[in-house]
This record gives C-alpha cells, structure tokens and sequence, in this order.
C-alpha cells in the first residue's frame, strides 16, 4: 500500500507539471536588460527617459532590485535594416528585441530567439483570469512553440476617405466596388477636390506599390483584390506563390493604371509611411488605407492641426475585393544571447499585461509627461483634479500624444482595477469605429514556416518580385515581359523549391 501511494503520488506530481510547466518562483532577477526597439515604443524626443524611469522604478518596487533599463532605438523607417545588422554579430545581439514579422519565424528557425513555451504556460499573466489573447499567442507558435509575446492583437488597415473631398466632388456615397471606386479617384485628380484652382492632387498613395512585411498588400487591397505576392496556405492546407497565380495579372494591370492616371501619387515607390502621411495631411489626397483604432484618431488631429477637415470615412473593403488582413502582431522576443532569459521574461515580459502600474505605463506612458491626473487645461479643456487626462504632444503641438506601445482598444488583457482603465477617457468615437469596422471585415494573416529553400531563395525572390512589381505597374515592362523575366532570372525555380519545401515540411 505504501509503495502504491506513493507511486500514486509520483504520478500526479508529473501530471500537474505537464499541466502548468514549472517556471521557479526564485528565478534570479537580472541587473540589467538591453532592449532594441522601433518607433512604437515612446522615442526619446517624446519622453523615453521619463517611460525608462518609471519601468525601472515599477521594477525595483516588484523584486526589490534595481534593473537598468537600456535601449537602443534607431530610426523607425530603417528598422528592419538595423535589426538586420545587429543579429548578424551575436555579440551585438540585444536581450530582448521587437521581432518584425518578416524576421520572427526565420530566426526562431536559426536557433537565435528563446524558446518561451514554458515560461507563458506558467506565467502570471497567461493565468491571470484578464488575459482574452490566446488566438493571437497561438498564431505566434511555430510548431507548437512560443518564441515571442505580443501585448496586443496584429491589427490592420482600413481605407479611409476624406468627407471633404467627396462633397467637393459630389459624390454623396462611398464606394462599394471597383468602378464606383475608381470614379471617385478620378474625381479626386481631375476636379479639384481640395480648391485651389489646380490639378495637383491625387487619389492615394503608399509606402511602395507593395509592403516590406507580410500581409504585402494591406496599404493597397482595393488594387490587389484576391492577388497575393507570396506564399500562402489554401483550405485544404496546401501552399501555393500566389505571385505566379492568374490573380496576380489582374492586379498589376490595375496598379497601372492607376499609376497612368495618376490615382496612385507618383512618388509612391520611393514614399516610406511618414512621406505618405504628411501628403494626407497637407492635403495632396484623399485615400488613405492605414492602421485602424487609434490612427483614426491621429490622422484626424493631423490632419484638423494642419487646417484641413478632419472627417474621414473608414470602408469596408469593395465587393471585389478579399477582407482586410488582420496581421500577426510584431513580438517581443528574448534572444539566445540573454544570459538570465528566464529572469528576463519574469521581469519584462510577465509584467507587461500585469493589470496594474506596468501596463499603466506600457499603454499611456509616463504620468507628467504624457498624461496626468491634476487640475489643469490642455488645448483648451479643461480637467479636474484627478481626472485623468493625455497631454499636448510639445512635438506636434495642438494634438495629444496618443497611446504608448500598447493601443487600449487592442490590448490582450484587461486591468485588474477598473479605476485604471482610461479608454472611455483618451478612445475617441472615430478611433472605436475604425477598429468594429476592421474587425467586421478582417482575416488572419498567416504565418510562413521557414525552411532551408525559404532561407537560400527567397529574399531574392522577393527582390525580384518587388522590382517586377514596380516595372509593370509604372509601363516599364508588360505583364507577360515580366513573367517572362521571372522565369529567365530564377524567380520562377526558387519560388516552386520553396513551395515543395513548405509543402513537404506540412506533411
């Protein structure tokens, strides 16, 4: 009996920690944790040392232990290309980075990101009770694996449409499908929308007539309708290089005709984002497809700080066209280059969503500099004491600074004290409207394993592709030239071995 007791004992000692992974309660806490960040993260012009003072005061009254905070922040734009050189040293490897989509399952396969399954499964903030995210952590998994956090779901874009400009036009409905679509951008470059006297506008623009990361085509879906440029998995779970399918030749046909006349800004293969912004807020166009949420709410502002009217009209997406993507979100990862990572994720990652001060400061930044509670008047309203309220950005003055790393209407996890939840406070309507409406309209974007051909071809493929893209949609080459060059150059030979690889890999 004693020897069946405790064989009963072992037994469920070992299923309880299949259960809920062990994760020790007295991981070390690291002295130090170096960060590299992009721009959604507060930069420093916009108060990052008052953010990195707050976290490591909220740090030390935690674990009792003062944590130094260091971040590396490069330019927002040229992201992908500074994470790119530091990962290609591992001595210059940081211990936690935001990992771009583009990059998460290529170095989760290199063996650079550690692997944080266990750690999540024991987390406090997984077994919270707050936390409403696991379909956005279980895209994350690459084989069943975790080798990234996200605070917030990936979100997407939307169209929106300038109200002024269509009653300066006279059009009194937004467009449903592609022809009513492209008569109002023709609209918007023939008849002088914005009153100047002058045929110096245009419909829209983009960062690119094709994105840098996946889904590709989020910044212009009412041209690429059901055509998708890279590699996706169908129903029957079967992957497929969209770029090489028929849908892709209706839509560079469309893109150049837009490009021809003129619907799409000419300077659109060389914008990056902040260029086709400040163009919509100058008033240039009158279409833009960009984030949902709280971006409703900045292009507003800009856009009424610039003189302009401020109204804009999120679509749904045209009859023809495929929903709107809803990414999989960039991820925090710890690298394998962390010493401590265990005490990282504790100190870091875990207290992120915490539904207290850390999340506090991770979703409005720093009380003083980028909101507050005290009696006071900004930009004209006036507040209480203890109302809380966001402050006026001194970078672009006559606009609040919106939300820190983490928009509240997308966040994973809710505050454990509903005091601390300011969404009703600082969430505009328009803001609230832009993200039920993408919500509405919106799919998964998939994630793409890598492989070894995926490794050895395809940033090349993509090259070619892109530059291919570029050549048809500006008259440079016809459709059939550029496939015929896809085939002569390689493309086509690389883009079935990775398809083989990624097919092979799902059997």
């Amino acid at each position: 009996m004693k020897k069946f007791l405790a064989l009963v004992l072992v037994l469920a000692l070992a299923l309880s920690m299949t259960a809920i992974p062990a994760f020790a309660e007295d991981v070390e806490i690291p002295d130090k944790i170096s960060i590299f960040i992009d721009g959604t993260v507060v930069t420093a012009e916009n108060g990052q040392a008052d953010f990195e003072k707050r976290w490591e005061e909220l740090a030390e009254q935690r674990f009792g232990k003062h944590v130094d905070l260091v971040i590396t922040q490069p330019d927002h734009a040229a992201y992908f290309d500074n994470l790119q050189q530091a990962f290609a040293d591992p001595e210059t490897w940081p211990d936690v980075c935001i990992m771009p989509t583009t990059y998460y399952s290529a170095y989760a396969a290199e063996g650079a990101l550690w692997d944080m399954t266990d750690a999540w499964e024991a987390s406090e903030t997984k077994n919270s009770g707050r936390f409403h995210g696991d379909n956005t952590i279980e895209m994350l998994k690459i084989d069943g694996r975790l080798y990234g956090f996200s605070p917030a779901i990936g979100n997407g874009s939307v169209t929106y449409i300038k109200k002024a400009w269509l009653d300066a036009v006279g059009i009194e409905k937004v467009p449903t499908n592609w022809a009513e679509y492209t008569a109002m951008l023709d609209a918007f470059v023939n008849n002088d929308p914005d009153g100047d006297g002058q045929n110096d506008t245009y419909g829209l623009s983009a960062a690119g007539f094709i994105g840098p990361e996946a889904p590709y085509v989020n910044y212009l879906p009412e041209f690429y309708w059901d055509a998708y440029p890279s590699f996706y998995k169908d129903d029957e779970g079967v992957w497929h290089d969209g770029f090489t399918e028929e849908a892709m030749k209706g839509a560079l046909e469309r893109l150049h005709e837009g490009y021809e006349k003129k619907w799409l800004d000419p300077t659109t293969l060389t914008n990056g984002t902040s260029d086709v912004r400040n163009k919509f807020y100058d008033d240039t166009l009158g279409v833009f497809t960009y984030w949902a949420a709280k971006w409703a709410t900045n292009l507003k502002t800009n856009l009424e700080s610039n003189g302009h009217d401020g109204e804009l009209i999120p679509i749904p997406p045209l009859a023809e066209a495929e929903p709107y993507f809803d990414r999989m979100p960039p991820a925090w990862c710890i690298t394998e280059a962390a010493d401590n990572p265990e005490g990282i994720f504790k100190v870091f990652i875990d207290t992120m969503l915490d539904g207290g001060d850390f999340q506090l400061l991770w979703t409005y930044g720093a009380q003083g500099w980028h909101w507050d509670t005290k009696a006071e008047t900004v930009l004209g309203v006036t507040y209480e004491e203890g109302q809380f309220h966001m402050l006026e950005n001194p970078n672009s003055p006559g606009t609040l600074y919106p939300a820190n790393h983490i928009d509240p209407v997308l966040s994973l996890a809710d505050f454990a004290d509903p005091s601390y939840d300011h969404r009703a406070d600082v969430v505009q309507p328009e803001s609230i409207a832009s993200e039920e409406l993408f919500q509405q309209y919106s799919r998964a974007a998939q994630l793409v394993p890598t492989t070894e051909a995926m490794s050895n071809y395809n940033a090349d493929l993509t090259t070619l592709k892109n530059t291919l893209i570029a050549n048809v949609t500006m008259g440079e080459l016809t459709y059939e030239q550029a496939m015929e060059k896809f085939e002569k150059d390689g493309g086509a030979d690389w883009s079935k071995q990775i398809v083989d690889s990624l097919n092979a890999l799902a059997k």
